[in-house]
Order: C-alpha cells, then structure tokens, then sequence
C-alpha cells in the first residue's frame, strides 16, 4: 500500500515535471504505513494489549520507526504543505475514531467509506505534491484530480467485491447496494471518462495514453475477474500493486 501511495506520489511529479521531491514522497510513503496500520490494527491492538501478539509487537515497531520518518520529513516540506497534510490526517482520524456522541467511526458510516478513502489519496498523492512544489493549481490539476479519484475508486470497487462476504452489511458498499455485476459495469463505465479526459490536458503527451491504455486494459481486467471466492492476495499484492505497475512503465518508456 505504501509503495503504491509512493508510486502515485512519483507519477504526480513526472506528470506535473516536477523534479525529484524526496522529502515529499518520502513523507507519502511513511505516512502511509502509520495511518495504514493505525487504521487496521488500532482496535485489535487496545483490545489484545494484554496479550499483543508478537506479530502486533513487530506492526507497533515499524508503526513507531515509521512515524518518526514522518515526523522528520514533515519539517522538510512546504508550510502550506504542512497544514493542509495535517487536514489529511483529520480525515483520517475521523476515518477511524468516532468523534460525534452516539455515532460510529466514519469507516462505518452507511456509503460513505470509499468517498473518504478516495479523497484522501487524491489528496496524499496529488494535492500535497503540488502544493510542495508550489505548481498553480489549474484546469490540469482539477482534470487529473478527477482522473485520480476514478483510479483509486475503481481500485477500492475491487476490493469491495473480495470483502463482499465479510463486510457488515450495514455498512452499504457499493457491491451490497447494487449487486456485483452493476458493481463492475460501474467500475469499467468510469474507466472511460479516466482514459480520455487525458486529451484534454495542456501539455498532451501522446506516449501517455499508451501507458494509460495499458492501465485500463490490467484494471478492466482484475475487475471482471473479482469475486469473493479469490484469494486474499489477489487485492493485498496483485492490485494494490497497480500503481506500481504505472509508474514503472512510466520510467521504462
């Protein structure tokens, strides 16, 4: 997952001609892994603190180490960068721990999930980057916030169709609202808008609707094929390894 948010991070800047930002990307990448596994093992964790688990205790060590790396490369960016990742970490708090009397966290607010997930790495992996850089925030940072949404939505649509059997079904994913056949119409429809808003930008780069084209065809693929019955690497390695996939394409051609 972090390496994802890295690659998303390092796709940002190749498109925007963004030199190198270490410190930003490293920042994502760090901050990935400790809002990550705050969010997965936070409860598990303060339920089991009596008897952690040496795999919690190894979790907790690389939370912590992570966190320090946050904490120094977060005084390497931008003020502006700093306050608005800082709104980031808000939602992801709120993503987690349940701040309204009488209300759950907003993980399990009915429908709402894959909207918060989303915007957050639209928000990690686009907005900070550009801020960091201090990059006018025109028509093509709207039109590629627009074109990110779509990515990590549909990348969620997958998982949501694996967790199908598990997932509370209060919580209104959108497998559990509109069936999993709809799910995946939904998913490969949206895939159009993200390849072709593409031509629309200033600086149109024809290479990169080759390497944008081979992303719908790998993401329109993995989405025909989900179902609950496959394995759980199928979404922990194979497609959380998607953005992986596009940036290195991007280095190789």
């Amino acid at each position: 997952m972090a390496l994802s948010v890295y690659a998303l991070v390092r796709m940002t800047h190749y498109m925007f001609h963004i030199s190198a930002d270490q410190p930003m990307a490293n920042f994502a990448f760090f901050g990935t892994i400790v809002g990550y596994n705050f969010v997965k093992y936070d409860v598990l964790a303060r339920a089991q603190k009596q008897q952690m688990r040496n795999e919690l205790k190894i979790i907790a060590a690389l939370s912590f180490c992570s966190l320090v790396a946050v904490g120094y490369y977060f005084f390497k960016l931008q003020l502006v960068t700093q306050i608005v990742s800082v709104g980031v970490l808000g939602l992801t708090l709120l993503y987690t721990l349940p701040f309204f009397p009488n209300r759950k966290n907003a993980r399990n607010w009915a429908g709402v999930k894959i909207y918060i997930v989303a915007l957050c790495w639209v928000g990690v992996t686009l907005v900070l980057p550009l801020l960091n850089a201090h990059v006018p925030l025109g028509f093509d940072f709207y039109l590629k916030c627009i074109q990110r949404f779509i990515l990590v939505f549909v990348l969620i649509l997958i998982f949501e169709i694996l967790d199908l059997a598990n997932d509370d079904p209060h919580l209104k994913t959108v497998p559990q609202q509109i069936g999993v056949k709809r799910t995946k119409i939904v998913g490969l429809l949206m895939l159009i808008p993200f390849y072709f808003l593409e031509l629309l930008k200033n600086n149109f780069i024809q290479e990169q609707m080759i390497v944008n084209g081979i992303l719908v065809v790998a993401l329109s693929l993995f989405l025909a094929f989900a179902n609950e019955k496959r394995s759980k690497y199928y979404t922990s390695f194979w497609v959380e390894s998607i953005p992986i996939f596009w940036w290195l394409m991007v280095v190789f051609f």
